[in-house]
């Protein structure tokens, strides 16, 4: 008898083949059986009509700090995510001097504004080495695997402590103990190493977050440990695309010190140029370069308790900030203070503007459609329509619903005003899907549902152009994301891989609206946004959501490097 059989479904299987009728068979945590499944099974899924897709990777979060406290990964494990990877971004906790912890998570609330003080209250700090911290991850419980990579930011905090925080240059032994570390962390299982030069990583005063200039020596000697270490690992690489001069032959040199894929954040910002440079490393020298792509436009989400919002540095707003919500709501209800505001905001703009205008923002409605039309839809023309002052309109919204009402602006991937320059990039055989940023901008954006976005507008729902085939998205949120990252023992439906899978209702598909909770240690808030229409989400055999409740079951581990292939699928990803 099986542990578990899933009968009748409609297979994508993850590897670009078209879907079809097909049982799966589970024993043991891994598949068994896939074709007309004879034997009985303890437990049985009926996925009739359904589609059945391996479970999904996220390559892009930042669940370092909430992976300490929360099982679960909300909202990521409510999308048909069963494996993620942390410590994006040069941020990260490991290896790290529990009595001297104050910059690194500084620089972790400034660059992903998770708050210390959340960070401090919900963490047992019970760990300082790479190794220790893989060991501490792994003494909780969690519904989803973690994958990790050890971090330029945590390795130079460690390495270099007052000095690093004053950006002092390293020296020599600095530069030897760095290495000495992040070999440490790759053998005892980081997936590779993430490090850093973009201008936008700063604090709250503007200064740039020590390292970022400077470090070129630096990471290229962490590229150097990730050669000699040679074990599949990868060499995450935040660059500047606005100096592509320098950057693009930079990346270059990083790929031919690490003997290891390369990859960076991808947006519509010289796409062309930075795609064809990759292409050119591959062609010209076998360097492997990829580049992340975000599956919509990044979107800032702006409401009254988030920390960026057109009215956050008016006076009359400021004002009220400290006043418990009850009591805010009600003054942000009064004319007065609403025309006051308006003022304030239009006569000196503040940070928020310098990103947006109003033709790129939009109100988040629970239908919201993430490929709105400008031209129609845009606050700066509804307000045309209705002859309303924008900023009134911008108002008015997020006052709506008790004060939860939001707008949304892509901060990038949305130039043209629609998405077919992501359409394009995601087509390219050097991109993956990538960025959900979980786990961090908790109260500002939330795109941990791209995975459900990717599926249902992509594969169905799209109006402003053509959508794309399902087995080809499938594949590239499950089987080409696990195999970039080394982990070549899940993302497939077929006998020897990992039991990581989702029985999904095609047609009752649907993403809501984010909204907000407080459900953070000190009852600090953040972004959730549920999905419907996932049937069951399966890791390692174990039901561990049906119909989008958690079943309180805890399968999740710790991967620990590299995984082995079970059967040889081809790929442009290899």
């Amino acid at each position: 008898m099986h542990d578990l059989v899933i009968r009748h479904g409609e297979l994508v299987d993850g590897t670009g083949a078209p879907p079809y009728l097909a049982d799966i068979a589970i024993d043991g945590g891994l598949i068994s059986s896939v074709g007309q499944v004879a034997g009985r099974g303890r437990e049985e899924i009926d996925a009739t009509g359904k589609l059945v897709t391996p479970g999904f990777v996220d390559l892009h979060t930042h669940y370092d700090a909430q992976a300490m406290w929360d099982p679960v990964l909300a909202p990521t494990a409510w999308h048909g995510v069963t494996s993620v990877v942390i410590s994006n971004c040069s941020v990260g906790f490991a290896p790290l001097r529990r009595d001297d912890r104050g910059f690194p998570l500084r620089v972790l609330e400034a660059i992903e504004e998770i708050p210390v003080e959340v960070m401090e209250a919900g963490i047992e700090w019970d760990w300082e080495s790479f190794p220790e911290f893989l060991d501490a991850l792994a003494r909780r419980r969690h519904t989803l695997d973690i994958a990790t990579q050890v971090t330029h930011v945590a390795l130079r905090a460690y390495a270099m402590g007052a000095r690093g925080e004053a950006d002092e240059p390293a020296n020599d032994a600095d530069m030897a103990e760095m290495a000495r570390l992040a070999e440490e962390a790759l053998r005892a299982g980081a997936m590779g190493i993430s490090a850093s030069r973009t201008k936008f990583h700063r604090f709250p005063d503007g200064g740039i977050v020590p390292g970022t200039y400077g470090n070129e020596h630096e990471l290229i000697g962490l590229a150097d440990a990730l050669g000699r270490v040679g074990g599949g690992q990868v060499m995450q690489y935040l660059g500047n695309p606005f100096d592509l001069d320098h950057d693009l032959p930079f990346t270059r040199e990083l790929a031919r010190h690490a003997k290891s894929p390369v990859h960076f954040i991808m947006s519509d910002t010289e796409w062309q140029r930075r795609l064809h440079f990759a292409s050119a490393m591959r062609d010209e020298e076998g360097l492997e370069v990829y580049a992340h792509v975000p599956p919509r436009g990044v979107g800032s989400i702006g409401h009254w308790r988030a920390t960026e919002h057109p009215f956050r540095n008016t006076a009359a707003v400021r004002a009220i900030a400290h006043m418990p919500w009850p009591e805010r709501l009600e003054r942000l209800r009064d004319p007065a203070l609403r025309a006051e505001a308006i003022v304030q905001a239009a006569a000196d703009p503040d940070s928020f503007f310098r990103s947006f205008t109003f033709d790129r923002l939009f109100e988040l409605t629970d239908d919201f459609d993430y490929e709105p039309d400008p031209a129609t839809k845009s606050l700066a023309a509804l307000a045309a329509a209705s002859g309303e002052d924008p900023y009134g309109l911008a108002w008015d919204i997020m006052t709506a619903r008790d004060g939860t009402g939001m707008i949304w602006g892509p901060l990038t991937n949305y130039k043209a005003g629609d998405l077919s320059t992501v359409r394009e990039l995601l087509q390219h055989p050097l991109t993956l899907t990538s960025l959900s940023d979980g786990g961090a901008h908790s109260t500002r954006i939330c795109d941990s549902a791209g995975t459900t976005f990717m599926l249902a507008h992509w594969c169905r729902d799209r109006k402003r152009g053509p959508t794309l085939p399902i087995e080809q998205v499938v594949r590239w949120l499950s089987r080409d994301t696990a195999f970039a990252y080394g982990m070549r023992d899940r993302g497939v439906l077929a006998p020897g891989y990992l039991a990581d899978l989702n029985v999904i209702d095609f047609d009752r598909l649907k993403l809501h609206a984010p909204y907000l909770a407080n459900d953070f240690p000190g009852g600090a808030h953040r972004l959730l946004q549920r999905a419907e229409g996932y049937e069951a989400t399966i890791k390692r055999g174990v039901v561990t959501f049906r119909n989008g409740e958690h079943c309180g079951v805890y399968p999740g581990r710790v991967v620990r490097g590299p995984q082995a292939a079970r059967v040889p699928v081809e790929s442009t990803h290899n």
